[in-house]
């Protein structure tokens, strides 16, 4: 069978070619993949699909979708049927087919030339030798490829396979956990909270406080009405929350300057320049976003309360943190039971402001989707013991990047610290061990280890640097059984994935589906009524030309990205942006009319 790391190749191929082509013209991506015989054999992965469409039109009718001036931002119809989701036009339906042939020079390219004939394109093929009953050598090669049995064409391409292979199978789609393909599509998910999600236990310190509670249904109700793409609402913190804020950030400020890892201490130099971070103000949800959108192309999505790992994890696959704005109860400033606003904008959100923290994270997320529940308990395991309480090591010392360590004064301290020989083995009053264990980072032990959640971790796994933990996650989880391998597109922002599924286990509601579906017409009509907020500049001197775009629907194609990340820019501001080596024809042939990439030229 191909190699995780060729079927990965296979992949991000046809996301480039469906991604960095005109409208209407097919592009070969030539693919060498190795079999376990070393069997080597070379396709073309064709793609006609447009860059960017909207993707409901797409199906009513392509030759109007490769041309339209405006974008409905995507909600996903029938999302039970993996085929049926149009998530993007490369990810329509799909057939998988098993095909033997006999070893012989030129028998793959034989059967292809049929696939171009009758004009089906070809997504993903895998090879592995095996044996016939009479000794000789055959191989299997499983293929999959755009459109359905009942299709002409492909009705028309089986019927001659037939007669040229020793074995033709279709195969039936994989059923599989229902993962979101299109980042509208966290809408979904996002107000899925557990059953203690929104109210409290009776040992929570506001279960009592009346108002307190009142306060937190306002904010969780907040978050329940929010959908992707819309800004974030302005949260007016009480001075009493603010108070609270400043406790913490008082009793952590010392202890990140001696034992945070130098990614984030740089972060949070910029939160204070760009987001309003200090002790005396609570930053906005809403502005913290946008600059790690700018910075990492990260997002922050307002939830209300606990949501399931898989739907977590779910969410990392897109460049989004699932992030709460309540704040703890003003009894107890220094403890939560829960993740609140302390955790997620003093631990996690500086973090995500670092690229290689942002690519660990969404490996793991990547993963997580359509995998078992098993599999999912690992990854769970993995961010744990990474994302929240791993460790680094930097200049011979031991600092931290994991959020839940970073947002606790005690346990920050207390994994960090350097102990004399005096305190390497006994126990302390409160029962921990004077010096916690700490094991090198392997993502296959920490899959393995479980955790307490109310005491300070027993283990912690120390990682070389944020380089070395990503790449190790991401071998871990290449070698996890995963029914399909997934790339994110961040142009379409879109999941491409290496094989047709069916996503038929945990569906989301009925109800929840109408209520994104709503939201998304009203945000198309928003965007519509709306006035352009970002200026582009582009050219100079009498060529210099000025176009005003709305910043939530402005594209680039992928073929000028890197122009614009090279081009010097005259001027820059928060609704300005300014290329001069840029031209108006160049602008309006490269960024038509979708998504927030503007931000790339920072």
């Amino acid at each position: 069978m191909i190699s995780s790391l060729a079927r990965r190749s296979v992949l991000r191929a046809a996301v480039a070619a469906s991604a960095g082509h005109r409208p209407g013209y097919p592009v070969a991506a030539s693919i060498v993949q190795n079999s376990d015989a070393g069997v080597s054999c070379q396709h073309s992965l064709l793609s006609t699909s447009p860059d960017y469409v909207d993707y409901d039109e797409w199906q009513a009718n392509e030759a109007a979708a490769a041309s339209i001036a405006s974008h409905t931002p995507y909600v996903g119809k029938g999302a039970a049927d993996g085929a049926s989701a149009a998530s993007h036009p490369d990810e329509g339906p799909r057939t998988s087919v098993l095909m033997e042939l006999g070893d012989r020079v030129g028998a793959l390219h034989d059967v292809l030339r049929f696939f171009w004939k009758y004009d089906v394109n070809v997504t993903r093929i895998e090879s592995r030798p095996v044996s016939s009953e009479d000794g000789g050598k055959k191989f299997d090669f499983f293929v999959d490829f755009h459109g359905k049995v009942g299709d002409a064409n492909v009705n028309a391409l089986l019927g001659q396979l037939q007669g040229m292979t020793d074995k033709l199978l279709v195969l039936d789609e994989k059923e599989v956990q229902w993962f979101p393909r299109h980042i509208s599509e966290l809408d979904l998910i996002a107000n899925r909270t557990l059953d203690a999600g929104t109210d409290l236990e009776a040992d929570h310190p506001g279960f009592n406080d009346a108002d307190y509670r009142q306060r937190r249904a306002r904010l969780a109700q907040q978050a329940l009405d929010y959908r992707m793409h819309h800004s974030i609402p302005h949260t007016a913190y009480s001075k009493e929350e603010i108070e609270t804020w400043g406790i913490v950030w008082d009793k952590m400020e010392d202890l990140w300057d001696k034992y945070a890892c130098k990614e984030y201490k740089k972060s949070m130099r910029l939160m204070k320049k760009h987001c309003g971070y200090s002790r005396d103000e609570i930053p906005q949800i809403g502005k913290v976003a946008d600059f790690l959108k700018l910075q990492t192309s990260f997002r922050l999505r307002p939830v209300a309360g606990l949501i399931s790992s898989r739907d977590f994890l779910n969410g990392l696959a897109f460049r989004t943190f699932f992030c709460t704005q309540y704040i703890r109860h003003p009894s107890k400033p220094l403890y939560t039971p829960e993740p609140d606003i302390c955790h997620e904008l003093l631990g996690h959100v500086p973090m995500f402001a670092d690229r290689d923290f942002c690519d660990f994270s969404q490996e793991i997320g990547l993963a997580s989707l359509g995998a078992s529940d098993e599999d999912v308990l690992k990854l769970a395991r993995c961010y744990w013991h990474s994302v929240e309480f791993g460790l680094c090591r930097e200049d011979g010392k031991n600092k931290a990047y994991g959020a839940g360590l970073l947002s606790s004064f005690g346990e920050l301290e207390y994994s960090c610290k350097e102990r004399g020989d005096d305190e390497l083995n006994g126990v302390g009053e409160d029962g921990m061990p004077l010096r916690p264990e700490i094991k090198p980072w392997d993502p296959a032990a920490a899959a393995a280890q479980d955790f307490p959640i109310t005491t300070y971790q027993p283990v912690y796994f120390l990682a070389e640097s944020l380089q070395d933990a990503k790449l190790k996650m991401r071998k871990y989880c290449e070698d996890l059984p995963r029914p399909f391998f997934a790339l994110y597109n961040s142009q379409t922002e879109t999941v491409h994935i290496d094989r047709p599924v069916r996503r038929a286990v945990g569906v989301p509601s009925a109800e929840t589906h109408e209520a994104s579906d709503n939201s998304g017409e009203q945000e198309a009509k928003r965007l519509r009524s709306s006035e352009p907020d970002l200026k582009v500049v582009l050219g100079s001197g009498d060529d210099e030309e000025t176009q005003w775009c709305h910043s939530q629907t402005l594209a680039a194609k992928s073929k000028y990205i890197d122009a614009m990340l090279t081009a010097p820019m005259r001027e820059r501001d928060e609704r300005t942006i300014t290329f001069p080596d840029i031209s108006l024809d160049a602008w309006m042939k490269s960024c038509p009319f979708l998504m927030t990439h503007w931000q790339l030229a920072g």
